[in-house]
């Protein structure tokens, strides 16, 4: 009780300063804005501005320390979601030409140690390149990621076996997305296509992105719903490409 008064005489001071006093538009706007899904579904238009005003009455009577009225929620909800109409451009998506699959992957993720550069030199010697060979490496600031082909495990779990093997996953693969043209300083490409699948309830164990093409590692039990769900993404752009 003693928190919400001394809050409301800061506000109060505050507004007879001429600063701006923290409003119910405020908070709203403050709340959408970290929630990146609820954003989509308001601009989806499948959002019910009175169960959502519901479901953030408490934390906005907790910041203004006070009750407000359920109306007021909405009308703020509504003129948020206007905002959003307005700022809201038709998203581009024809940065893609094709759609690759790559199956039979092993992701393995060890920890960074003064040996793990000169172990990983010799895994790359392991590798097949021109018979389909993989060898992708994400280095972190304590981890180091690898992912290749499922036939290369035996060979580089024994390899590693000096190592701190962190994590083993298997039965993966490599959805990929060519770019058709460069578009590394084109940004949101990234949330673009991740929305999609994070839609469909797809987990990605990682990402690879290089100026040619942006791939995702899921699991093999997701690769069809992964891929059809991308396939509807591209495929509005190749028949507007094809129509034009």
């Amino acid at each position: 009780m003693c928190n919400n008064i001394i809050y409301s005489v800061i506000l109060h001071i505050m507004n007879r300063k001429g600063v701006v006093m923290v409003t119910i538009s405020h908070i709203v706007q403050d709340i959408l804005n970290k929630q990146v899904f609820l954003q989509e579904a308001i601009n989806l238009n499948i959002v019910s501005f009175n169960k959502l005003a519901e479901n953030i009455k408490p934390e906005i009577e907790k910041e203004l320390g006070k009750r407000v009225k359920h109306n007021a929620i909405v009308m703020a909800l509504r003129r948020y979601a206007e905002r959003l109409e307005t700022k809201k451009e038709k998203v581009s998506l024809n940065y893609f030409g094709e759609i690759l699959l790559k199956t039979d992957i092993f992701y393995i993720v060890i920890e960074e140690s003064e040996t793990s550069i000169r172990t990983i030199q010799r895994l790359y010697d392991e590798i097949d390149f021109k018979h389909g060979g993989i060898f992708n490496i994400m280095q972190g600031n304590y981890e180091i990621s690898i992912i290749t082909n499922q036939r290369y495990k035996d060979k580089f779990l024994d390899l590693l076996s000096e190592e701190n093997i962190l994590k083993v996953v298997d039965d993966l693969v490599v959805i990929s997305l060519t770019y058709s043209k460069d578009f590394s300083s084109t940004p949101g490409i990234l949330y673009n296509v991740s929305r999609f699948l994070a839609w469909e309830n797809i987990n990605i164990y990682n990402i690879l992105n290089t100026p040619k093409e942006l791939a995702f590692i899921i699991s093999k039990k997701d690769a069809m719903n992964c891929y059809n769900a991308l396939e509807r993404m591209v495929k509005p752009i190749k028949n507007e490409q094809n129509n034009g």
